[in-house]
């Protein structure tokens, strides 16, 4: 669905990322918004479930984990800012601003 430079970008950076140890990646055309990350067979991203897309560091951890799981990413490893944790930051920056009357 017209995310072919996202894909792309995402498949070069698993490739240089992963190298050998990962093989192959494979770029899929769907219809309908679809934007899934499959390792070995097993679904370890889909846009449509998550509401968003991932973020690059998100998808290295998720891609790590299934196939070298003692691998080190460096910067990548910290942790992702998942949506629920920007949601409560952002409610609290509003409740700290609110007078009190």
């Amino acid at each position: 669905c017209r995310w072919l430079l996202r894909a792309g970008w995402t498949a070069q950076e698993l490739l240089t990322t992963f190298g050998d140890a990962l093989g192959e990646v494979a770029l899929v055309p769907q219809v309908g918004g679809v934007f899934a990350i499959y390792v070995e067979g097993d679904l370890v991203f889909d846009r449509k479930t998550e509401g968003r897309f991932p973020e690059m560091k998100e998808v290295k951890q998720l891609v790590r984990n299934k196939i070298a799981p003692d691998m080190k990413l460096g910067h990548s490893d910290s942790a992702v800012k998942s949506q629920a944790d920007v949601a409560v930051k952002t409610e609290e920056a509003e409740g700290d601003s609110c007078p009190n009357y």
